[in-house]
């Protein structure tokens, strides 16, 4: 049986977490079960002064969690430590150059994801995109889709899919639009998906993520093949979410 859920949880998960507020009672009720399990499971360290707060864990768990609702992960294997800087931080970056030589130096990243052991994210950027969901950004639903994504043993925006799923229809679907994409940011045309998904299927599979669970009925509409093997994956129709039962 679920351990209560506190009601300040709540009070911080409703006014943080704004998926949450599409999702009928009984999703409700799964997404504080899986909070609970995942802050069970992970552990949190502030960086650079950040003190962990109920508000900083509720908030990263809460859209941890609204990606595992449809229940293909099992609470993300190969993570242990979320840490949280305050605001960007600066990380190193290497840069391949068109001559084949490499540029070392610091970027300033709102958030990463390692391969094993760590994700970093932002408390900034984290608030930014809770408070403007519309614009179908959000940095916790990013790199923890490439948690997702790393699940298969690399990160190559190839997921491991539910069972009897076609891999074929995902990797055709998903290159065509990968591709489609990149023509268009190259010809200077607008795309409901940010051109960050450019820079690899592995990026191409996170902002995707994002414009699932934010503009969902949008992604739907302009890319119903991509909708279509997100719904699969994902086991979810957000697009479908009223607050009710469907």
């Amino acid at each position: 049986m679920m351990r209560p859920f506190p009601q300040g949880w709540d009070v911080i998960v409703h006014r943080r977490v704004s998926c949450c507020y599409n999702l009928s009672a009984h999703k409700q009720d799964d997404l504080r079960a899986l909070i609970q399990v995942f802050l069970d499971e992970k552990s949190f360290e502030g960086c650079a002064g950040l003190e962990i707060t109920d508000e900083i864990r509720l908030t990263i768990a809460g859209y941890a969690c609204i990606l595992l609702l449809g229940g293909q992960s099992d609470f993300y294997p190969k993570l242990r430590t979320i840490l949280v800087y305050p605001h960007a931080y600066l990380a190193p970056h290497f840069g391949h150059q068109p001559d084949g030589t490499v540029i070392e130096g610091l970027q300033q990243r709102a958030g990463e994801s390692w391969s094993f052991g760590n994700i970093v994210l932002s408390w900034d950027d984290i608030l930014r995109d809770t408070a403007n969901p519309q614009k179908g950004r959000n940095v916790v639903f990013h790199e923890f889709a490439h948690q997702l994504d790393v699940e298969s043993g690399s990160t190559q925006g190839a997921p491991i899919l539910p069972a009897n799923t076609g891999y074929s229809d995902w990797a055709r679907i998903l290159n065509n639009e990968y591709e489609a994409l990149i023509n268009t940011v190259e010809q200077g045309g607008e795309s409901l998906l940010d051109q960050y998904g450019t820079i690899s299927p592995a990026e191409f599979f996170a902002v995707v993520t994002e414009c699932f669970f934010l503009k969902s009925r949008d992604l739907e509409s302009q890319h119903p093949e991509l909708y279509k093997q997100m719904k699969i994956y994902f086991q979810q129709d957000p697009a479908r979410y009223s607050g009710v039962d469907v």
